[in-house]
């Protein structure tokens, strides 16, 4: 019970989106250009793409984590979703530099990437981490194809996505050290589908 309240009480805070970051911001090397307002949409879209992924993140890893009974795993699992949590933050933040507003669809993605994580985690814990391998590996690649579609001068958004980007791949050599079981094919089908129609939406919505 007390961690189902405790999930809850997070799951809230990331919701209404008061949780805080543990480390500060990346800070791009050189100062940003000046957008353009096509370039602005493009760029408050593409960050709100990278919040929702956080969104998610959070929900996967707050799930696992309370399902696992191994609790190594569980202190592992809850270190990764601090550091997506700074992730969150950060694209929260840059979002409001870019005058705009996180996806409006939020608690609906939340919610489904909970289900995932919940389930995931009751099948096992090698299956669990066999989701994050491959949850990471996409996100990973959603984050390289960002940096080719962010205006130049968004060297701001640039410096983010970035580091984002490295810590990603890290949580995926992590839980493939664990143990993590390949995933069969059907399901990183489902898996990218799902990724593709919340991209597509939460770029607009």
């Amino acid at each position: 019970m007390d961690a189902w309240i405790s999930t809850l009480d997070h799951s809230l805070k990331t919701l209404a989106g008061v949780a805080p970051m543990s480390r500060p911001t990346p800070v791009a090397q050189q100062p940003d250009e000046a957008l353009s307002e096509e370039q602005r949409r493009e760029s408050a879209a593409l960050m709100r793409v990278n919040h929702v992924g956080e969104i998610c993140a959070q929900a996967l890893y707050r799930a696992q984590a309370m399902t696992t009974r191994d609790e190594d795993l569980r202190q592992h699992l809850e270190h990764a979703a601090q550091e997506e949590l700074d992730h969150l933050a950060w694209t929260a933040e840059r979002l409001q530099a870019l005058n705009d507003r996180p996806s409006l669809l939020n608690p609906l993605w939340y919610a489904g990437a909970f289900a995932i994580g919940t389930a995931a985690g009751w099948v096992g814990d090698r299956v669990s981490l066999g989701f994050v391998v491959e949850t990471e590996r996409q996100v990973e690649a959603h984050l390289d194809s960002h940096l080719t579609r962010l205006p130049a001068g968004d060297h701001s958004s640039r410096a983010i996505v970035a580091q984002m980007m490295a810590e990603e791949v890290e949580h995926a050599d992590a839980a493939r050290a664990r143990g993590a079981v390949e995933l069969p094919a059907p399901i990183k089908g489902l898996m990218r589908l799902a990724a593709k129609v919340m991209t597509t939406t939460a770029h607009r919505i």
